[in-house]
């Protein structure tokens, strides 16, 4: 083999290990991309929209209500599931009248009251107010009429958690930062 081709394949393979390696560090810990399979949280996310989530971001802030996260499926832990942070550990959470409140108040978090909220699943009964387990948190699909979540599974385990989205990357005319 001619070393002049020779040293070019091997400067190309070397690209390609350190691009593939720095691509896979990225996505480990940084920014990961995944597509919506689903209609549970229409019309935040709707099927077929690709994200990214931030998997930096909770090593060094706790979750917010209202936040849209990325978690490993308590039934399942080798699928991702994507809902809204309503409640976190030791907060007394219940639906009524299509509203969630938090410790007897009505949330405090606008897009929480922009959604209306079935009572349904052993977790969202009516006139029940459910405590989140500790190292744990209360997950619900914005299409709440459709989505399997909290309600009916319980608590996600806080270390179950991947991510926050932070944006909608495809399709393009999709395109936006998530609230």
């Amino acid at each position: 083999m001619n070393p002049k081709l020779k040293q070019t394949i091997r400067e190309y393979a070397e690209s390609i290990l350190i691009a593939f390696v720095l691509a896979m560090f990225i996505r480990t810990f940084f920014v990961q991309a995944f597509k919506i399979p689903t209609g549970s949280m229409r019309s935040t996310l709707i099927e077929g929209d690709r994200i990214l989530v931030n998997k930096l971001l909770y090593r060094f802030k706790e979750p917010q209500r209202g936040d849209i996260i990325v978690f490993k499926y308590p039934l399942n832990p080798k699928r991702d599931f994507i809902k809204r942070l309503v409640a976190s550990a030791g907060e007394n959470v219940e639906i009524k009248d299509g509203n969630i409140f938090i410790g007897g108040k009505i949330a405090d978090n606008e897009i929480l009251k922009e959604i209306y909220y079935y009572n349904c699943g052993d977790y969202g009964q009516e006139n029940t107010s459910i405590k989140v387990a500790k190292k744990s948190l209360f997950v619900l699909g914005d299409n709440s009429a459709v989505s399997k979540d909290s309600r009916y599974w319980g608590f996600v385990p806080r270390k179950n958690l991947s991510g926050k989205a932070f944006l909608i990357y495809w399709p393009p005319k999709r395109f936006r930062i998530l609230r």
